[in-house]
């Protein structure tokens, strides 16, 4: 379900006949569920009220009404054109895991073919498990063309093949979905290694449970982890690392769900799944959250349930402005991430830094303005089976990390 859908499925205004704080808490709730974000809500529902005040609407359509516009004006960015003097085309999409790439590049797609535009999709995601259909399905919909080859395919390979279809057939836009494998890649910028990450989420429990007065060390402390699903590789990695940490450092802690709980990366369902662990733990210490739509609606769960960073200890890993209002709200203590500006930028340095002719292997370092001297690792230091090509190509790890509370979250804005 899209976004528009779940905002038109809100039935808030029709279950009220005036503006009272219930109401507008119920509204908070259902734009929260309806993934427009935790922040743009209190900001949106705050505005709402300032306009309600400031123009004297007493009514719920009039509310409506002014919701719709506040909406309205939330969605309205700069220029968007994309520039195709040079043709073809090449629109390259980057995110994290679950924001919605392969569906944005279908959507974009279909804009263009309306537009008067020949569009072709370019499936060099080979390593996802079905990224290809996933793409392919778009295609149809948006009645595109499509390059695609077999799961496992080189990534660049298939970008050359869609690249001189594009040309031989006078096609505007090539989208690009990759997600490769090491061998199939120059250089990757990695938030960490599955050791350091481990760590961070076993240190940003313990830290929260001695804020509300649990001694990690000593006391019995049942926990579980939430995340995305068991396939996603670096998540589970981070999980698998601080497991073994637990099982050494603290034998006093006892896994309450040993496979854990998976939301799928989807914000409804993390709440959900959230709700179930409250539901079958009624006596759980820690919950730990290594995926970023995991924690967002673990957190919510709790809220809902009347809970505080008192009563559970909940952590792990998610932007600063996803989770500042939980935080606020006193429902977790702390949490953690990787800068994603600085992670961009370092991206960009070193795809810049190769395509100027620079070969670099493991063990040399790049400097990099505004961020400092990285140093380029094996592709084994992210999983122990992969292996890595004599000259550009490795891991380079990201200098440092972030943990943010109530008195460093305003610090950072992403």
């Amino acid at each position: 379900m899209g976004f528009f859908d779940k905002i038109k499925k809100i039935g808030i205004f029709n279950g009220f006949s005036q503006l009272t704080d219930d109401f507008y808490d119920e509204l908070e709730e259902s734009l929260v569920m309806a993934d427009l974000g935790a922040e743009t809500t209190l900001e949106a529902v705050e505005e709402l009220k300032s306009r309600c005040k400031a123009e004297k609407i007493k009514d719920i359509e009039g509310a409506r009404q002014c919701m719709r516009d506040i909406l309205a004006e939330y969605l309205t960015t700069g220029d968007l054109s994309v520039d195709m003097v040079n043709t073809p085309a090449v629109v390259l999409f980057i995110g994290v895991n679950g924001v919605g790439k392969t569906t944005s590049i279908g959507k974009l797609a279909a804009r263009w073919k309306r537009e008067g535009k020949k569009v072709l999709l370019c499936a060099g995601d080979t390593f996802r498990a079905a990224a290809a259909d996933q793409l392919e399905i778009w295609a149809g919909r948006s009645r595109c063309e499509i390059v695609r080859q077999k799961e496992g395919a080189d990534p660049g390979a298939v970008l050359f093949d869609a690249l001189q279809a594009a040309k031989a057939a006078g096609i505007a836009v090539s989208t690009w979905d990759s997600d490769s494998k090491p061998g199939d890649r120059a250089l990757m910028v990695s938030q960490g290694t599955p050791e350091v990450l481990g760590q961070m989420l076993v240190d940003l429990s313990v830290e929260g449970l001695k804020a509300r007065g649990v001694d990690p060390d000593k006391d019995p402390v049942k926990y579980c982890w939430h995340y995305s699903q068991a396939t996603v590789t670096d998540q589970n990695s981070w999980q698998v690392e601080g497991e073994k940490i637990i099982k050494e450092k603290y034998p006093n802690w006892e896994n309450v769900q040993p496979d854990n709980y998976y939301s799928e990366q989807d914000a409804e369902k993390s709440v959900t799944i959230g709700k179930a662990v409250l539901a079958a733990h009624a006596d759980i210490d820690l919950i730990i959250c290594n995926d970023s739509t995991a924690l967002p609606g673990q957190l919510e769960a709790a809220q809902q349930a009347g809970l505080t960073k008192d009563d559970v200890t909940i952590t792990g890993f998610a932007t600063p402005n996803a989770i500042k209002p939980y935080c606020t709200a006193n429902i977790l203590h702390n949490w953690g991430l990787w800068d994603c500006k600085v992670q961009g930028a370092l991206g960009c340095y070193v795809a810049a830094y190769i395509a100027a002719g620079n070969d670099v292997k493991v063990g040399d370092t790049i400097d990099v303005p505004g961020i400092g001297a990285v140093e380029v690792m094996p592709n084994n230091c992210l999983n122990p089976d992969d292996t890595t090509a004599d000259t550009n190509n490795g891991v380079v790890l990201l200098p440092e990390r972030a943990i943010f509370n109530a008195e460093t979250m305003n610090n950072y804005d992403f």
